[in-house]
């Protein structure tokens, strides 16, 4: 079995705010992967004293240890279970009504020897690779569907944010689990499998520099530090020709790709 982790700050003047995990039983069979993506609010309150990263360290400990410890839940009822239990971490202190409380993306999969699973919840991926070579891409495309014209205004955003007709996020409120993309797969059907964070996705989403099986073949050969040096390098490229591609320049990147053993 073979699992591996990496993840780059988008700037060295802020935390980063991704955070991933993958757990191995001690059996050495079955696992677990976890990627979050911290949405970084904008300046100004925001309703909560402790800010992203404490949030996604909290949220991403819970989804880790539930996920690997409790094998009768499904991934759905592990993610509400983990907002409640992060949430009533700081419910005393911080107003969690507020519509930019610290919030998320989620990628996660479990696996063992029968079957694997699946959850993605915004805008992060998670790639399952078929023993042919063939790769699919599971998305929550929800806010792929909002007009870009809409995600450049604040208060169009926050109107759409957990909102059903808008998209979701993992935040305060636990009932957006039911809204995460789930699925499973045979395990006989998954040779190995990658959660992404946006920042990492760009290799593939913004500079169409491969496809999927592509991105899936340089996590095999360089590993998740592999290719988040290429999509740096990317990153840089572009701002060196004029920056002419939309968005931030660089941003917090991170990967996680396994090899479930017996898949």
């Amino acid at each position: 079995m073979r699992t591996d982790v990496a993840t780059l700050p988008g700037s060295p003047e802020r935390p980063n705010e991704d955070w991933a995990a993958a757990a191995l039983p001690a059996s050495g069979t079955g696992g677990t992967v976890v990627v979050l993506d911290g949405v970084t609010p904008p300046l100004g309150a925001y309703g909560c004293v402790h800010g992203v990263p404490w949030f996604t360290a909290r949220l991403g400990g819970a989804l880790t240890e539930l996920s690997a410890s409790r094998p009768e839940m499904t991934l759905s009822e592990i993610l509400a279970s983990a907002i409640r239990r992060t949430a009533d971490a700081h419910r005393g202190s911080c107003d969690l009504s507020h519509v930019r409380t610290p919030q998320a993306t989620v990628a996660m999969a479990r696996w063992d020897g029968e079957r694997v699973e699946h959850l993605v919840l915004s805008d992060a991926v998670l790639l399952l690779e078929a023993p042919g070579g063939a790769v699919r891409a599971v998305r929550d495309d929800r806010l792929d569907r909002v007009p870009a014209e809409t995600l450049l205004s604040l208060e169009a955003t926050d109107r759409l944010r957990n909102q059903e007709g808008g998209f979701f996020t993992a935040a305060a409120d636990p009932a957006v689990a039911r809204w995460a993309v789930t699925g499973t797969t045979p395990a006989a059907e998954v040779r190995a499998l990658a959660a992404l964070t946006d920042g990492a996705a760009r290799w593939v989403e913004r500079f169409e520099a491969g496809d999927w099986a592509a991105c899936v073949g340089v996590l095999r050969a360089e590993g998740a530090p592999g290719l988040l040096r290429r999509v740096r390098a990317l990153e840089t490229a572009d701002a060196a020709a004029g920056g002419s591609r939309r968005g931030k320049r660089h941003d917090d990147a991170t990967a996680v790709y396994a090899e479930p053993a017996g898949a």
